[in-house]
């Protein structure tokens, strides 16, 4: 663990459009709002445009179109004007190739081959030829729109070099003579010979396990953090890595004093495995926070809802076996083949049916000691159960992936990551729409929400083993933002009028896929008033994940259509569109309840409280790029200056509650983080204590309400009541004092549906 871990962080998106000097401009606020430590996306220079920073192109130099180093260097000095520290965002996994010419490294590999200084930093199959690069229009004549401009090869806007010596003749013949070929994009998924970042042709895969070239794009943000410039690095993707426990070993000797954590996701039930870090990025928080205000009691009302809509049983462990074996086998073919010529042993097609069922079958992300065997032998049984036909290349293939100096053994894990998200997170999750509020990465719609029981054995073990671990509610990754979410658990207490709602809803607006028309109506249900161009955006883009209906390969123009004649709908037919807005209405004010909730519970919970850019307002965003549009700091700055100045601002006015919650909460962690060192339930005691989740975390009581449809409907809080400490506490929201004992909850929750208590004189501090 690191010296000092962050108290809190802020996650900021910089960006070309909102670049170094704009985040600095916010610092003094940030440090208004209580936290410690900016977060931001990748810094290093990336794909001229890039709106996220993942696709590095450089790792020697600042992004120059977000400030450059003198950029980062006023950036730096706004922040240690506020004692405010600096989390940078890594990428070892891959790099940005889709501009060759703003990769110098990449660049030089197409000009030079293997002979290239930076041939060996790509993770490419050079045994089998040419390095392909999947760039022309699927037209066998695309090639005769290619020429020779200023010793480049040029298609269209893309460039490329030409080796020395091989720029004599047609455009053709020279291209004939490079080290690289030009093939159509439609043969990227199944011929690549370098691995990608899942199935993006434009980020190329890097050989970190290379001490020289984790050495080479370590180097700049290493140096970073020896001089104190850097406190904590968050690490992208580390399941893509060859040996990700070794690079972790590296990163962490390299940088002792860092706070160190990993976009790891864990499956339901799954253990971090013991790398020398302090935790992941936080989707184990989201998935138990949020299913905290779902009503388990609602799982049976939504699946026969899903039947009757569909017209058929759906099963989650079928479905995701499907869309993990189409992600092996199509999106992923050219790594299968990769894998499949490192077993010659079994029969080709034998070797990658094999491979790609254990994929597909394979229960977790990415198999790690000591739990990686155990894995392994399950994806081997359900494999078996699926394709007995295959036993005999199931078991030799077995066998050399129990072996972990096997380089088979060592690149299928690789695949195994990427066949998740690709098969599960960028496919099923948008298929499968039973209760889309579940459908978020970390999470398992199979897992119809969390008891607050289980909940605090997930808390309570979460400090004791991972106390410096992130917690979050929104990231740039998630499908939908936070408070969507928290607006669509409150349809798991209405699971009859939902049902009979979206049945005529679907009626009136019928799409020939049923199962994308339920998600689509929660969706709208969950993010409504939201902008007609901002859902249109979406609706494209999610069933274009599906794959069901239409594709990003192969667009359905008649579906489509359709798709977009029921968003049109919603907005033009004066009936439909009262329904929704009445519905979206009438479930708000409890989905503001929710909002409060979860985001009290992430910020109080054992754990490093990040709060994504603009989240401390309601935010409805969707999925990218959606939740990266501007964030208005303005009006946060004003709202937040009038609660300093005394105001109690209601739940439904602005959002502002929420920025209540957000700055009390992160203002005591900041000043006071004696007091969240222990985690301890409160139980509630009443005839309603199911709908009060409370627990002390060593001097500070966090409560918050569940389930608040039928809190109302019991009647209220009734003679329901917390027990708290002999001593006074002030709740931090509201300014009361409580002397202790069996106290009502209807007198801690009368004014908002979360309360903060705490020690008077920590609270005085932490309002200020």
């Amino acid at each position: 663990m690191p010296a000092t871990p962050p108290k809190a962080t802020y996650r900021v998106q910089v960006r070309p459009g909102f670049d170094l000097d704009a985040t600095a401009a916010i610092v003094d606020y940030l440090a208004d709002l209580g936290v410690s430590h900016l977060y931001s996306a990748p810094l290093l220079a990336a794909t001229p445009g890039s709106q996220h920073g993942y696709d590095v192109v450089d790792h020697r130099e600042v992004n120059p179109e977000v400030g450059g180093e003198a950029g980062r260097q006023r950036l730096l000095r706004a922040l240690r004007d506020k004692q405010l520290g600096l989390v940078v965002d890594i990428v070892p996994n891959h790099a940005g190739v889709a501009v060759p010419a703003a990769n110098p490294a990449w660049w030089d590999v197409l000009r030079r081959g293997r002979d290239s200084a930076y041939a060996d930093w790509f993770d490419i199959d050079w045994d089998r030829g040419r390095l392909l690069l999947p760039v022309l229009a699927d037209d066998p004549a695309a090639l005769d729109d290619l020429k020779v401009v200023d010793n480049e090869l040029r298609y269209h806007e893309h460039r490329f070099p030409i080796a020395d010596g091989t720029g004599d003749g047609s455009a053709g013949e020279v291209h004939d003579r490079q080290h690289y070929e030009l093939v159509s994009w439609r043969r990227g998924d199944a011929e690549l010979t370098y691995r990608r970042f899942f199935a993006i042709a434009g980020l190329a895969g890097l050989r970190v396990e290379d001490p020289a070239v984790f050495a080479a794009t370590h180097d700049l943000v290493l140096r970073w953090a020896a001089a104190g410039e850097v406190d904590g690095i968050r690490v992208d993707h580390p399941d893509g890595l060859r040996d990700p426990a070794g690079y972790l070993a590296r990163l962490r000797a390299a940088a002792p004093q860092a706070w160190l954590v990993v976009e790891k996701i864990l499956e339901y039930g799954e253990e971090l495995p013991d790398w020398p870090v302090d935790g992941t990025t936080g989707y184990d928080a989201l998935a138990a926070v949020g299913g905290l205000f779902i009503d388990t009691d609602a799982e049976g009302d939504f699946t026969a809802l899903d039947t009757r809509l569909t017209g058929q049983h759906t099963s989650w462990e079928d479905l995701t076996h499907a869309t993990k074996l189409a992600a092996a086998t199509r999106l992923l073919a050219a790594e299968l083949t990769r894998l499949a010529a490192l077993a010659p042993e079994v029969p080709t097609e034998q070797a990658r049916a094999a491979l790609a069922e254990l994929a597909a079958a394979f229960p977790v992300y990415r198999g790690y000691p000591p739990h990686g065997a155990r894995h392994l032998a399950a994806a081997r049984s359900e494999a078996g159960r699926r394709r007995p036909d295959l036993a005999a290349a199931l078991d030799a293939i077995t066998r050399r992936l129990r072996d972990p100096d096997d380089e088979l053994g060592q690149r299928f894990p690789q695949l195994t990551g990427a066949v998740m998200a690709k098969g599960v997170e960028d496919t099923a999750f948008y298929r499968w729409s039973r209760f889309v509020a579940l459908n978020e990465v970390g999470d398992s719609p199979a897992y119809f929400g969390v008891s607050p029981a289980e909940f605090h054995r997930f808390a309570g073990a979460r400090q004791v083993r991972w106390p410096a671990s992130m917690t979050t509610l929104s990231t740039h990754d998630t499908k939908r933002g936070e408070d969507v979410r928290a607006r669509l658990a409150v349809l798991s207490e209405l699971p009859g009028r939902w049902a009979e709602q979206v049945k005529a809803w679907m009626e009136y607006a019928p799409l020939p896929d049923p199962s994308f028309a339920h998600l689509l109506w929660q969706t709208a249900v969950g993010a409504w008033p939201i902008e007609r161009e901002r859902l249109h955006a979406y609706v494209e883009k999610a069933a274009r994940e599906a794959g069901a209906s239409t594709s990003w390969a192969d667009p359905d123009a008649v579906f489509e259509q359709a798709l977009h004649a029921v968003v049109d709908l919603m907005y033009d037919d004066p009936s439909l569109h009262d329904e929704l807005t009445e519905l979206a209405a009438a479930i708000t004010p409890a989905g503001w309840c929710n909002s409060l909730g979860q985001k009290l519970v992430q910020l109080t919970m054992p754990g490093v409280p990040d709060t994504y850019q603009g989240t401390e307002l309601w935010d409805n965003s969707l999925v990218d790029p959606d939740n990266r549009r501007p964030v208005d700091f303005d009006v946060r700055r004003e709202l937040l200056a009038r609660i300093d100045g005394g105001w109690r601002p209601p739940i439904d006015t602005d959002g502002a509650a929420k920025l209540l919650v957000v700055s009390r909460t992160l203002r005591l962690r900041r000043a006071h983080p004696e007091l969240f060192t222990g985690y301890r339930p409160v139980p509630a005691h009443g005839p309603v204590g199911r709908h009060a989740v409370a627990f002390d975390r060593g001097g500070v009581i966090a409560v918050a309400t569940r389930l608040p449809l039928g809190l109302g409907r019991a009647g209220g809080w009734c003679d329901t009541a917390l027990s708290l400490p002999v001593n006074e506490v002030t709740d931090l929201f509201t300014g009361r004092v409580y002397s202790g004992g069996e106290t009502p909850l209807d007198e801690i929750l009368a004014d908002y549906p979360v309360a903060l208590l705490a020690p008077p004189t920590a609270s005085v501090e932490a309002a200020s």
